[in-house]
Formats: C-alpha cells, sequence, structure tokens
C-alpha cells in the first residue's frame, strides 16, 4: 500500500490513531514523511475524498468533546461527563488543521473544496470558542484562516475577519507583539469589507482605538503604517482617532509625539478628496488653533507645537506649502493683530512663533507679484511685532525674525535686513522694561550668526552692544557672552573688538560662576595658549595678573576645564622657575634652579621686588594645584616629581616672601605636599598654635588646622585643644595629669577660648570635619570627657553670687557647654552602632533638668540679686541644649528614647517660673519630632502596633506640651503685656513650622492642635466681647492687628499658608458639629475671625461652609436679642450683618 492510500484510509474516526501517528512523522524532521509532499501526489478525486473523510472525522471527534468543555476538563482534572481526552481530541483537530493548511498550498484552479471549507468552518468555529491566546492550536487554525483571506476563496470575509481580529486582540495584550503586528498589517484590507456603523464591528472599532493608545504601534514600521492606513479607512473614524491622541498627547514624550507626527504627515500626504479635506480641517487646523490659543503653562502646548512645526519643516513642496496658506489664513493674521479682537499677550506670542516658523505663509500656485507683495506685508507683520506692547511677544518676534534673516537671507533685500538688524542691536538689545527681552535678542543673534552672509553687518553693528556684559540681570549677561562665544567660533569678528578686554576682565572678577566660566571659555586661547611654550604660558599669567589680579585667580579657578591636568602641572613648573628666577638675595641660584639646562633656554620674566605679582603668582599656583589634586594621586610618579620640585624651594619661599599676601598661597601649598617634603615649615606649625594670642582672627589660624589636618596630624590639635581646656579647669591648685604626652615642651598658659575657636573651625568646615572624626576613639573620648566636665563650672556660675575672677568666664563655660552637646551628636553620628553618645546627651538632659531648671523657679525677694543672674543664665544653658537637640531630630538622630527625654525636659522647662523664656527653643523641638512620623507611616504599617502606641503617646505628648505653650503666652501677656508681645513675637518662627508639620496631620493627636488654637482664640475675643458696656464699641474687625493680642499674633501665623487656613476652618466646623460653641457672645466671637480671614480673600469654600455653621445656630438668639438698645442685641444685629457680608463672597 503507498503512502497516499494509507494516509487515506488512517483519515477517519477508527484509524484516529494511524492519522494521529502520520501526523506524528511529519513534524519530525528526521522522518521522510512529508504532509504536504503526500497531499500535492494525491490526484484531484483522492484529495476530494480525503477531505470529505476528514470533515467527518473532525465531526466525530468534536461530537464527543465541544471545545467548550475543553477547558473546563482540564481545570476539573478530567472529571467530565465524556470519557474522551481533551489532549486527544485536540491532538486530531491540530491533525486536521494541519492537512487543511497543506491542502490550501496545493489548491489548483477548478478543485471543488466544499468540504475542505466545511472543515475551515468547524475549525474556525473552535478558535471563536477558545479564549485568545499563542496556543499552537490557535495559532495554527488562526494560520488557515489567514491563508483562506489571502488565497480570496468562498466565505474569505469571515474567516479573514476573524484572522484580522485575533491579530488584532493578540497585537495588543502580548509583550513581544511584533509578529502579530506585522500580521495585522498584512490583513488591513480586511477592513474594507466591514460595515464601520455595525454593531457587530463595535468591538474591532474599539481595539482599532486602542492601537493608537499602544507605544508598539506608534514606533513600529508596521504599526506605523497600519495607524496611517485607518486614517483612509472611513472619513467619520478620523475624528475618533483625532480625538483619541488629543486625549493622550498630555501623556507622549518628545519622542512619541515625533512618531505621531510622522503618523499624521503621512496620512495626509496619501489622502485624497474628502478624507484629505476632513484631515486638513479637522486635524491639521485644529492643531493650528490649539498652538495658538493654549496657554503656554500647558501640559500639552509643546507637544502641538511640536506637531506644527513637523509640517513647517516640510515647507518647499508646493502642497505643503499651499495647505499652510489655505489653513493659516483664517486663524493666524487675526491672532497676530492687537486691534481685531484684542487676543492677550499669549495668543500673540503663540502666533508669531508660528508665524516666523512657517515664514513665508504664501499659495504656491499665485504669481510672483503677489507672491512678493505678500512676503513683503508679512515682513512688516514681523516689524510690527518687535514693537509689540508686551514683553513675551517681542521675545518671540525676536527669536521668529532671527530665524527669518538666517533662513531667508538671500531672499530678503538687504534693507529691509538692515532694519531688522538695527531694530534687535540698537532698540531691543536695550530694552529697559524687559531683561527677557534683552536675553532674547543675544541668545536668536547667535542663530543669525550660523549664516556666513550676516558677518560683515554684524561686525559692524555688534560692537555697539559692549556695556551689555554690565546688564543688571544674569541671564543678560550670560547670553551675551555666549553670543560672544558664537562670534569666536563662527569668526564674525574678534571678540575683543565687540567688547573691550579690560571689561571683560573687570566682569570675571567679580561676577558670578555661570559668567565668569563663560568668559574663561572665551579667553582661555588668549591667556593659555596650549599650543605654545610653557615660557609664553607663564608671560601671559603675568600679564592677566598684572591686567586683573582677581580676575587671574577665577580664570585660573576654571583653567582645568579646558586642559589636561599635565599642561596645569606644567605651568605650575614653569611659575616655579619664574618664582626662584626672583629670589636674587644672597641665594646661589645654582642651588635653586633646575639642573636640567633646558629650561634656561629663554630668559624667565623678572619680577623684582613687585610683591604684588609674586602674591599672586603663588596663588595662582595654589589655585592650580587644588584643582588637578586627583588627578596626582591617581599618577603617583607624576605626584613625587611635583612634591621634590617644590619641596626644594619652599623654605627659600618663606624666607623670601615673608608678607601676609605670600604667606597665605605659600601654607596652601604646604598644605598640598606631605610634611617631610616641607620639614622647617611642618616642625613649627603646633608650636605657632600653640602661640596663638587669644584674640586671633579666623584667617591668622584657619589655614594652619587645614595644613595639618592634611598631614593626618588632627590629633595634635585635639591634643592641644584637650590640655588647654583641662589646664584652664585645674587652674585652681589641682594638678595636672602627668601621664599625658605633651610634644610642645614650653610653657603657654592655658586659651581655653582658642581651644574653642579651633574646634568651631575644625566642625565648620567638612573636610576638616571628616579628619578629626577618623581619628582613633581615644582623642576623641578625652576630648568628649574633658568637655563634660566643664559643666562644673558653668553650675559654679549658677549658684555663686559672685565670680572667681581665677575662675574661667561664664561666656566660655557656656560655649564649652553648647560644644560639648554638639561633640556628642558628631560623635553618634560617626557611630556605626550603639548609642553611647545618646546616652551622654540624655544624661545632659537629666543634668539639665536636675541642676539648672531649679534656677527658673521663682527667686524670694533676699535672692533678687543672685536670681538677676542666674535666672537668664539658666535660661541660656537650656536654650543652648533644646537648639542642639532640635539639630540632633533635624538629622535623623533621635530614637524613641531620645524624644521621650528631651520632650520630657520640654514639659519640666515650662512648667518652671521662668520656663516662657525658652518657648521659642521648645517649639522648633515639637516640630521636629512630629516632623520624623510621617502620617503615611501610621497609615501604611497597621500590623505594628506596638510601634503605633509609642508614636501616640509621643504625639499626644507633643499636644499637651502644645497647649502649655499657648496657656504660657496667654498667661504672659495678661501679667506683662509688652514683654508678652515680644515673647509672642519671638515664638511665631517655630510656631509657623510646626504648625506647617502638624497640618499634615487629619487625625487624633495632632487634630488638638488647631483646637487648642481655636479654643484661645475664641476665649480671648469672647472675653474682649463681655467686658463691652458701650453699643458704638461692636465693631467687626477686618484685619488681624484689629482682633486681641495673642489672636492676633496666632491669626497672622494661620493666614501666612491656605493650608493652615483651611484646617482651621474645618475645626470650625467641627467646632459646631460637637456643639461646643452655643453663646451669642461665643458665636460673635467666631463672626469676627470669619471677617478677618474673609479680608484677606483665602479659603472661600471653608469660609462660607463655617459660615453657614454659625447662621444655624444664630437664629437661635433671634428671639432673645430683639431689643436693639441691650447691648447684646447690637452684638446680635452687628453678627448678622458680618454674617451676611460672609455669605455674600
Amino acid at each position: 500500500m503507498s503512502k497516499r492510500e494509507a494516509f487515506l484510509e488512517a483519515a477517519c474516526q477508527e484509524n484516529v490513531e494511524d492519522f494521529l501517528r502520520f501526523i506524528q512523522l511529519h513534524k519530525n524532521k528526521t522522518e521522510p514523511f512529508d504532509v504536504e509532499e503526500v497531499v500535492q501526489e494525491m490526484p484531484r478525486d483522492q484529495r476530494q475524498t480525503l477531505w470529505g473523510k476528514l470533515a467527518s472525522l473532525l465531526q466525530d471527534i468534536l461530537q464527543e468533546l465541544p471545545p467548550e468543555r475543553w477547558v473546563k476538563g482540564r481545570d476539573e482534572g478530567m472529571e467530565v461527563e465524556s470519557a474522551a481526552d481533551p489532549k486527544h481530541v485536540m491532538a486530531v483537530v491540530d491533525g486536521v488543521t494541519l492537512v487543511a493548511a497543506v491542502s490550501l498550498k496545493v489548491l489548483e484552479d477548478g478543485d471543488t473544496y466544499s468540504s475542505l471549507l466545511e472543515i475551515t468552518h468547524r475549525l474556525h468555529d473552535v478558535l471563536v470558542s477558545l479564549p485568545v491566546s499563542d496556543a499552537p492550536l490557535q495559532l495554527h487554525i488562526h494560520k488557515l484562516c489567514e491563508a483562506w483571506w489571502k488565497k480570496g476563496l468562498k466565505e474569505k470575509e469571515q474567516f479573514g475577519r476573524t484572522a484580522f481580529f485575533i491579530s488584532l486582540q493578540k497585537s495588543l495584550i502580548l509583550k513581544k507583539p511584533g509578529v502579530e503586528i506585522q500580521r495585522v498589517w498584512s490583513l488591513h484590507d480586511v477592513l474594507w469589507s466591514l460595515d464601520y456603523t455595525s454593531e457587530d464591528n463595535k468591538q474591532i472599532i474599539n481595539l482599532l482605538i486602542d492601537c493608537f493608545l499602544h507605544p508598539i504601534y506608534i514606533r513600529s514600521d508596521d504599526g506605523k503604517r497600519f495607524l496611517v492606513f485607518l486614517f483612509s479607512w472611513n472619513v467619520d473614524f478620523i475624528w475618533i482617532i483625532h480625538g483619541t491622541i488629543k486625549n493622550q498627547l498630555e501623556f507622549y514624550s518628545k519622542n512619541m509625539t515625533t512618531h505621531i507626527t510622522e503618523i499624521y504627515f503621512r496620512a495626509w500626504n496619501k489622502a485624497s478628496g474628502d478624507f484629505l479635506e476632513r484631515i486638513e480641517n479637522l486635524c491639521i487646523q485644529d492643531f493650528m488653533q490649539n498652538a495658538i490659543l493654549l496657554h503656554r503653562t500647558s501640559p500639552v502646548h509643546a507637544k502641538v507645537r511640536q506637531i506644527v512645526s513637523y509640517f513647517h519643516t516640510r515647507k518647499g513642496c508646493s502642497k505643503v506649502d499651499k495647505m499652510l496658506c489655505n489653513l493659516y489664513k483664517p486663524i493666524l493674521w487675526k491672532a497676530l493683530s492687537v486691534q481685531i479682537q484684542a487676543p492677550n499677550f499669549e495668543v500673540r506670542a503663540n502666533a508669531t512663533l508660528l508665524f516666523t516658523d512657517a515664514f513665508p505663509v504664501h499659495d504656491p500656485e499665485q504669481n510672483y507679484k503677489n507672491i512678493d507683495e505678500v512676503v513683503q506685508k508679512q515682513l512688516d507683520t514681523a516689524m510690527g511685532l518687535l514693537d509689540d506692547p508686551h514683553t513675551t511677544v517681542r521675545s518671540s518676534a525676536t527669536l521668529g525674525v532671527c530665524k527669518i534673516l538666517a533662513k531667508c537671507w538671500e531672499l530678503i533685500p538687504s534693507i529691509i535686513i538692515t532694519d531688522f538688524l538695527k531694530k534687535l542691536v540698537m532698540e531691543l538689545a536695550a530694552d529697559n522694561s524687559s531683561p527677557d527681552v534683552r536675553c532674547s535678542v543675544f541668545k536668536c543673534l547667535t542663530i543669525v550668526l550660523d549664516n556666513t552672509l550676516s558677518h560683515p553687518i554684524l561686525e559692524k553693528l555688534l560692537p555697539t552692544l559692549k556695556y551689555s556684559l554690565h546688564d543688571t540681570s544674569e541671564k543678560v549677561r550670560t547670553a551675551f557672552l555666549d553670543m560672544l562665544i558664537k562670534v569666536k567660533a563662527v569668526r564674525a569678528a574678534k571678540f575683543w573688538d565687540v567688547c573691550n578686554m579690560d571689561h571683560l576682565l573687570a566682569r570675571l572678577a567679580i561676577d558670578s560662576h555661570p559668567v565668569s566660566k563663560r568668559i574663561v571659555d572665551l579667553l582661555f586661547k588668549s591667556f593659555f595658549p596650549v599650543n605654545d611654550s610653557e615660557h609664553e604660558w607663564c608671560c601671559r599669567c603675568i600679564t592677566l595678573i598684572q591686567m586683573n589680579p582677581m580676575a587671574a585667580r577665577k580664570f585660573y579657578q576654571h583653567a582645568h576645564k579646558h586642559t589636561a591636568p599635565t599642561n596645569i602641572i606644567k605651568l605650575m613648573l614653569a611659575i616655579r622657575r619664574v618664582l626662584n628666577s626672583s629670589i636674587q638675595t644672597d641665594t646661589d641660584l645654582s642651588q635653586i634652579n633646575d639642573s636640567n639646562k633646558e629650561n634656561s633656554a629663554q630668559a624667565e620674566p623678572l619680577l623684582g621686588k613687585d610683591l604684588a605679582v609674586v602674591s599672586s603668582l603663588l596663588e595662582v599656583v595654589a589655585i592650580l594645584w587644588r584643582s588637578v589634586e586627583k588627578a596626582l594621586k591617581q599618577n603617583e610618579e607624576a605626584q613625587k616629581y611635583t612634591f621634590a620640585k617644590f619641596g626644594n624651594v619652599m623654605a627659600k619661599y618663606f624666607q623670601a616672601f615673608e608678607d601676609e599676601r605670600c604667606t597665605v598661597p605659600l601654607i596652601q601649598l604646604a598644605s598640598f605636599m606631605p610634611p617631610a617634603a616641607v620639614p622647617t615649615f611642618s616642625c613649627g606649625i603646633l608650636s605657632r598654635l600653640r602661640r596663638m594670642d587669644s584674640g586671633a582672627v579666623l584667617t591668622q589660624y584657619s589655614q594652619l588646622l587645614d595644613c595639618m589636618c592634611c598631614w593626618g596630624q588632627a590629633a595634635d590639635i585635639l591634643e592641644l585643644v584637650t590640655d588647654w581646656l583641662t589646664e584652664a579647669l585645674t587652674k585652681q591648685g589641682d594638678k595636672v595629669n602627668t601621664n599625658r604626652r605633651v610634644r610642645i615642651q614650653e610653657t603657654v598658659e592655658a586659651k581655653p577660648d582658642m581651644a574653642l575657636a579651633y574646634l568651631e573651625y575644625l566642625f565648620s568646615n567638612s573636610s576638616t570635619r571628616e579628619k578629626v572624626l577618623a581619628l582613633d576613639q581615644k582623642p576623641l573620648k578625652q576630648l568628649h570627657t574633658v568637655l563634660g566636665n566643664w559643666r562644673l563650672v558653668l553650675y559654679t556660675h549658677l549658684s555663686s553670687p559672685t565670680e572667681d575672677p581665677k575662675s574661667p568666664s561664664m561666656e566660655t563655660a557656656l560655649k564649652v557647654f553648647m560644644y560639648h552637646v554638639r561633640f556628642c551628636a558628631h560623635l553618634q553620628h560617626n557611630s556605626s552602632e550603639g548609642r553611647e553618645y545618646m546616652l551622654s546627651l540624655e544624661h545632659v538632659a537629666a543634668w539639665v533638668a536636675e541642676r539648672v531648671l531649679p534656677f527658673l523657679a521663682k527667686r524670694t525677694n533676699d535672692d533678687d540679686d543672685e536670681s538677676e543672674k542666674s535666672q537668664p543664665l539658666a535660661a541660656q544653658i537650656t536654650e543652648s541644649f533644646l537648639t542642639v537637640c532640635r539639630d540632633v531630630l533635624l538629622v535623623g538622630l533621635g530614637d524613641e528614647t531620645f524624644k521621650g527625654q528631651i520632650l520630657h525636659l520640654c514639659s519640666l522647662t515650662l512648667l518652671s517660673e521662668a520656663g516662657y523664656l525658652c518657648i521659642p527653643a521648645v517649639l522648633p523641638i515639637l516640630k521636629e519630632v512630629v516632623d520624623s512620623y510621617g502620617p503615611e507611616d501610621n497609615n501604611n504599617n497597621p500590623a505594628q502596633e506596638n510601634e503605633e502606641d509609642a508614636t501616640t503617646v509621643i504625639l499626644s505628648v507633643v499636644g499637651n506640651i502644645f497647649q502649655k505653650i499657648i496657656e504660657l503666652l496667654a498667661r504672659r501677656l495678661r501679667k506683662e503685656p509688652e514683654e508678652g508681645k515680644q515673647l509672642c513675637q519671638s515664638a511665631v518662627p517655630g510656631l509657623t513650622d510646626f504648625l506647617q508639620v502638624a497640618v499634615t496631620w487629619d487625625k487624633a493627636p495632632l487634630r488638638g492642635v488647631f483646637s487648642t488654637l481655636f479654643a484661645v482664640i475664641i476665649v480671648e475675643k469672647r472675653h474682649l466681647l463681655q467686658k463691652i458696656t458701650h453699643p458704638e464699641e461692636v465693631i467687626a474687625p477686618e484685619s488681624v492687628e484689629d482682633m486681641p493680642p495673642l489672636s492676633s499674633i496666632l491669626l497672622s501665623v494661620i493666614l501666612k499658608l491656605p493650608s493652615l487656613t483651611r484646617a482651621f476652618l474645618t475645626e470650625v466646623c467641627s467646632s459646631f458639629d460637637s456643639e461646643a460653641i452655643s453663646s451669642l457672645s461665643e458665636l460673635a466671637s467666631v463672626l469676627h475671625v470669619l471677617a478677618v480671614i474673609r479680608h484677606t480673600g483665602q479659603s472661600k469654600a471653608g469660609l462660607k461652609s463655617a459660615a453657614i455653621c454659625v447662621e444655624q445656630q444664630l437664629y437661635k438668639h433671634a428671639a432673645t436679642s430683639v431689643d436693639t438698645r441691650d447691648i447684646q442685641g447690637v452684638i446680635y444685629e452687628s453678627s448678622l450683618k458680618t454674617l451676611n457680608d460672609i455669605l455674600d463672597v
């Protein structure tokens, strides 16, 4: 039996296993059996028999287990009524699909394929009944339907629609849909057979719209072709596409917008008839209209401009030019005019950019004479826009005119070009009304400079702009310099002819970094010609110094950005040779100058005794060295060479250049080298620090400290500081610890003030602070202990009525106390584990509570003198400590224990008689504690109940402390009004910061903060109203100044920020919900507060809500307040009028 006959006999229900075996043989690449070859060799009648038998097999197998039950059967573990195996059924269906697909390939003209059509119908039903997926069986049936459509056989529309629909679905859900998008494009002609208005096709239409939301479609070539095709499918579909794209435009990136623009352009370019008209009028002109009318702050304005500008870039084609002319005609020209319909400045500015970008807007089908007239009118319009009353329009017109000149220079008459440039250079560059306009001129002239034809005329005009370098606006100066750099780059003119070198150097010396770096960019080759000799570099350097020493410093600060580190080091060594040649006293030059003779080929510039130039050269070397310090560290050989060269001469420099102007840069240079390279200087530096006078200023010791830290000798500084502080403590008869090692042998008095000055510098600069904190723990702990011991001195000043002249001063002791606390914070921050130093801070807090706070208590008359001294000192100590604790919390060092301790100290402080003095220091503590807990943290971690409980407890304490603060402020205002006002004013910054943080919490415990504020304001105002005796005294306030003192302060803080005002008004409404406000005087007080808020114009919605709450309560007092002569009646009438005024807002 032949293969054909055996295969034909297997195509039935009885021999289905043989059929499956044949299919497996076909799929096995090592077997010679090929179904396509077998079917192709069959005669026509045998193929028809095969198709008929396969149709029966497919019908029988699908009756055993319909496709609807395949998925169900697998999900339920085969526990279905039928005994058929889903895998077996799917294998048979897949085999039939394979034979059907092969049959389509070998189908000949004249073949009767009704049985094959029946098979395809059944397989189509299987495909439709299964969910969309990438399973092999569905893919094979899908390909069969696609092949049927492409073959053009009977009922192709149904199969083509299904294939297209499934490809469309898969292209939108697969992670890598590239193949499916190609299939969609290959089947796009299916759409011609679909009725756009039919409800049956709504699902496909929705998927087509989704294609415009899918980035892969927009970016890929086949996807882009398909989207372009959709513009030509149905006229009514164009508006839907356009609306979809407009809705998504805000979320497109610039690159995505470029792809969208290309789709629009290609769709327009291919369209004709109604489609072309619809695309132009509904899409392109709509974008033009939006590009003119949208606010510049709109998130889609830039995208719309990008789309329209794409069409402008395609100008030069007659079709594009005509389209732009026709579409712009009804909208552009009236938007450019101030008189016609008076558009606002943004409309004119947007229209200006479009007009100048599209220039010339003309109809290419007109004759040349008409075109010339149109272009001349447009040039006149552009000139008129340069005189627009609004600066934004003038800036836009400046950009547009420069683009026109750069693009159309050869086409515009020279007299018009001259007029334009004179307008820009003579008038707009000096526009006093706006720096933006002046800036635009210089930025946009760089566009004109790109056209070489503009150089001759600009060479004559640009020198008139030289004083723009000194413009009051930094951005104008920056733009002017950018233009000069462009002039230099395109060689349009000599930049020093445009702006004098002296002016450039004067501006370099004093201006900001953005301006300075541009001047250096402009001048770099003039003063650092890298292609010339090092001798020439040095000469130029000296010339620059002689012209402007400050400018020279700035120049060489930026030099490393323009040349290689090698050149910087060469210049340093060249300057060294010049400096060496200036030392010509008793020194043998052979000991100083380089041994190699190549450097003596040219005579070095002689400086003589010009110390100004020498000091500036030394400064330049220090600046250059700092700029290449990292590069030197990476090149050990170059570093050693540089150290050796400068190390040989540093001692001579210190001897020869004793002037302070030279000493400062010399010390800087010494700090860059190891101490062994400058032994004479390095050995005496600690002695100089020890002998420093107590009144020494920062400049006298800062560099010495820097040097020692750079040399890794920070421990010696700490030892000196520790010695001084220890000696100052033990002056009064105690013996100094003789076990400590002292490097300096001479006896020098203790200088605690200088010790503190050194500490201040070391910890104020990040570089020195890092080196100190990197030391071993021993010297750090010794200093920490000594600083802590000074609390005894501080307590002595607190408790003793008289000062001991031998004892350190109170100011010094207070400073040491501050540094001790700060030092604890630094050490804890530097500590990788444990809380040793946090514990030290907590001990200090306990000491303050135990030893200091008692002195804030009220003193008896006998102790007035002592109280006069100790009470302010106690307040100072407490405030100083709380200030450092605030910083500790600010940097996130404070844990729960620390927060609890500090809040406890705050509570004790406020409970003291004079604790009110510390309110300005307590409020920042409350702010930082609250800020350390985000309201979202509590919401997002519901499982952490213990942590939430701790947070709630701490925040409850914060709320209680805040309430106590408000009470203390109120009390001071009652007892001592003037002192109370000063206290309230000093508390305003802290109060503002605290409320800004508290307002972010919309639930307990911090919700009570605004309840406290509202309550105290109402109580104070109610008390004032109750004291009124004459009806004319009932006046509604108009500003916070009309309110009582404390209310005035609190409301001024609340009204600073809209968020605080809204929170306060919410609290007003809540108080009415809880029926806390009921009496007429309380209602009147609330209305007075609302009246003040009304005059600020803030939170109108919240204001009305609060007023409505008052209204509901106020009318209850109408019956009892009818007598207008009674105070209550007057208050009622006044309240009613105030309420109506608020509700009318």
